[in-house]
């Protein structure tokens, strides 16, 4: 193996360090605009949802469903885009909101399913990091997380922007102002600056052949994106389970020398994972856990997280950014660059 450059994930570091930045920007200039499309949606009354997305921004819409689910009571459904771009479905969406969150807005299968749903009677909206995307243009409503240009192929910032925007969008249909979120930047500052603790944890997957994380409720697409960070990075096979679905099987594939991270949300996500993590114990798994202190305490080791003050609701803001740092120790412990992971492109052209 070639001695790791001096230059290695020095894109990815800076583009994690600018999120409490971008989150700052998003509450004190993005929030306005993004009250007046909520306004303009919620006039028309939709009575489902469908959300629309890949890989990273896949994860950002489900964080979305339980957002509108829970927070509305709005039904909500993962589209899969080959029924009308392969197979040339064209069901009857009016009154239906399609969300369609994508980093670039580049992706041919995203545009031409954008374009069918509005076609199909949809109101369409496009949650992109590029307002001048063909997503944006084929979208009869747009919302711009202006997390700025992200260079490294791991997406951090474009991640934690989208679910920020997510959270307002939601919060004003509902009529809500979104005010608890305005304690996410300085939080956010305060965890990034935690690297030590992260880099500590990473010593622990220097050599691992399997990871497996898991939660549930909102903490669930925390799981899916830490797991996606970890295989594009390190190329570790991390898999991702709701903690319900972990005991329906694949829990017969933890021992004790199997690496388990649990995302635990303070609140009834956290809970309703409790019975899950006694059976980890119960089998002897190396388990780390990313939440509140009591439950680090009771784990092989831990990341605290600050989220007495922050609803559940948020917490998935802050419990992405010590597994991003995550990912990206134990990519360079490895000998390998995270800015430059192999076979990937920023833009996925899937059709």
């Amino acid at each position: 193996m070639s001695p790791l450059s001096e230059q290695a994930g020095r894109i990815m570091a800076a583009e994690m360090a600018e999120q409490p930045t971008v989150l700052r920007r998003i509450l004190e200039q993005g929030a306005p605009r993004i009250r007046a499309v909520a306004d303009q949606i919620s006039a028309r009354s939709p009575r489902f949802v469908l959300l629309t997305a890949r890989g990273t921004s896949d994860n950002a819409a489900l964080y979305a469903k339980y957002l509108l689910e829970i927070r509305l009571g709005l039904p909500c459904g993962l589209a899969s885009m080959s029924t009308t771009t392969a197979y040339g479905a064209r069901p009857d969406l009016r009154d239906v909101l399609v969300i369609t969150v994508s980093q670039s807005g580049g992706s041919p299968d995203l545009v031409d399913s954008t374009k069918a749903a509005r076609d199909a009677g949809a109101i369409t909206l496009a949650v992109t990091n590029n307002p001048d995307s063909p997503l944006a243009a084929v979208s009869e409503h747009h919302i711009d997380i202006l997390a700025g240009p992200e260079k490294a192929l791991p997406a951090t910032k474009t991640y934690t922007a989208s679910l920020l925007s997510l959270y307002l969008f939601v919060e004003g249909l509902r009529g809500g102002d979104g005010a608890e979120a305005a304690v996410l930047p300085d939080l956010a500052a305060e965890l990034l600056a935690r690297g030590d603790e992260v880099k500590q944890l990473a010593s622990r997957y220097r050599f691992a052949e399997r990871m497996v994380i898991t939660s549930r409720g909102y903490g669930y697409p925390t799981a899916k994106e830490a797991a996606l960070k970890l295989m594009e990075t390190s190329y570790i096979p991390a898999l991702s389970y709701s903690g319900a679905d972990l005991l329906h099987g694949p829990l017969a594939m933890v021992d004790n020398i199997s690496p388990v991270i649990a995302v635990v949300t303070d609140g009834v996500g956290g809970e309703a994972l409790q019975p899950v993590l006694d059976r980890l114990r119960g089998r002897g798994a190396d388990l780390v856990v990313i939440g509140p202190r009591e439950q680090v305490a009771a784990a092989s080791a831990g990341f605290e997280l600050p989220t007495s003050d922050v609803p559940e609701e948020l917490q998935p803001i802050l419990e992405i950014l010590p597994l991003q740092l995550l990912a990206y120790e134990v990519t360079i412990a490895r000998g390998q660059d995270p800015d430059a992971p192999r076979a990937l492109a920023k833009v996925t052209e899937t059709h």
